[in-house]
C-alpha cells in the first residue's frame, strides 16, 4: 500500500463510525505482545473522537452545564457526525454548533439553548478577534469642533454583537460562578448583548434597547454624529447631550475605532 493511501485508509477508519478497521488497514500495521493491532487502533479511534469531544465541551461550557454529561455528548456526536472536522485548528469544530441545534431539537428547546450556544461562541470570538487601536476620551478631546458634526465611527473586530431573547447571559453567569441553573426564561424585552476584548481579558455588557438602536446606527449603519443627534430629534435640546453621553461610554468602553481607521 502507498503511502498516500494508507494516510487516506487511517483518516477513513478514523473519521467513521465503525471501531472495526478494515482489513487492509489491520494488515499494514504490526501489533506487540502486549498490545494487538485491532486493541491499536480501536484505541486510536476513542482518542480521536475524545478529543473532538473535549473541544465542544471546551468551547461550550454552559450548554454542557446546561444539559450535563449524557444529553451534551449525545449532541455532540451528532454534531460531529453531521459537521466533522474539516480545519487544522480544532478552535472551528463547533462553529455551526448553534445552527445545528436549531434543527436537531424541536424548536421549544432549539431557541434558548441555540441562543446560550451562540452567546458562548461570540465570547471566543471575542477573545480570538484581531488587535486593533481604540479611539479613546483624549483623542477625542482633541478633535476639533468643526470635525464633530461628519465624525463617524465603526466597532472594533473584538465588538460581538448578540441579540437575547431569553435569559442567556443569566444562564451563561450561573456556568461561570458554578452556581445552579435559573430556568430558562423569556425575556419581557430582547437584550442586545455587547461582547468585546481588552489585552487578555473580555468584557460584556446589557444595552437598552435605545442605546442600542443608537449604537447600532453609528457604528454599523455609518451615521455621522450629526445624524445621531438627528436621530435623537425627539429629545429636543437634550439630544446632543445625550448623544455625547453615549459616545463617551462607548469610547469609556473601548468599543469604537475611527471609520476607516
Amino acid at each position: 500500500m502507498r503511502l498516500n493511501d494508507w494516510q487516506r485508509e487511517l483518516e477513513a477508519y478514523l473519521l467513521g463510525d465503525d471501531p472495526t478497521a478494515s482489513p487492509a488497514l489491520r494488515a499494514s500495521l504490526l501489533g506487540s505482545p502486549a498490545l494487538a493491532v485491532e486493541q491499536g487502533l480501536a484505541i486510536y479511534h476513542n482518542a480521536y473522537r475524545a478529543r473532538l469531544l473535549e473541544a465542544l465541551r471546551g468551547d461550550y461550557p454552559a450548554v454542557h452545564g446546561w444539559l450535563g454529561d449524557a444529553e451534551f455528548d449525545a449532541l455532540a456526536g451528532a454534531y460531529i457526525a453531521a459537521h466533522p472536522s474539516r480545519h487544522f485548528s480544532l478552535r472551528w469544530l463547533g462553529a455551526d454548533l448553534a445552527n445545528f441545534i436549531d434543527t436537531y431539537l424541536v424548536p421549544a428547546q432549539a431557541a434558548p439553548l441555540g441562543e446560550l450556544a451562540r452567546l458562548e461562541w461570540a465570547f471566543g470570538l471575542a477573545f480570538d478577534a484581531a488587535e486593533a487601536e481604540p479611539l479613546t476620551l483624549e483623542q477625542m478631546a482633541n478633535l476639533a469642533a468643526e470635525d464633530w458634526p461628519n465624525l463617524q465611527v465603526r466597532l472594533l473586530p473584538s465588538v460581538q454583537w448578540q441579540l437575547c431573547r431569553y435569559n442567556s447571559l443569566a444562564l451563561w453567569r450561573a456556568n461561570k460562578a458554578q452556581d445552579s441553573f435559573p430556568g430558562s426564561t423569556v425575556l419581557d424585552q430582547a437584550q442586545v448583548c455587547l461582547i468585546w476584548r481588552h489585552g487578555l481579558i473580555s468584557h460584556y455588557r446589557s444595552l437598552e434597547a435605545d442605546e442600542a438602536a443608537a449604537l447600532h446606527g453609528m457604528a454599523v449603519a455609518g451615521w455621522s454624529f450629526a445624524e445621531l443627534c438627528a436621530q435623537l430629534g425627539e429629545r429636543g435640546d437634550q439630544a446632543p447631550l445625550q448623544a455625547a453621553t453615549w459616545l463617551r461610554q462607548w469610547l469609556c468602553d473601548g468599543l469604537l475605532q475611527r471609520h476607516g481607521g
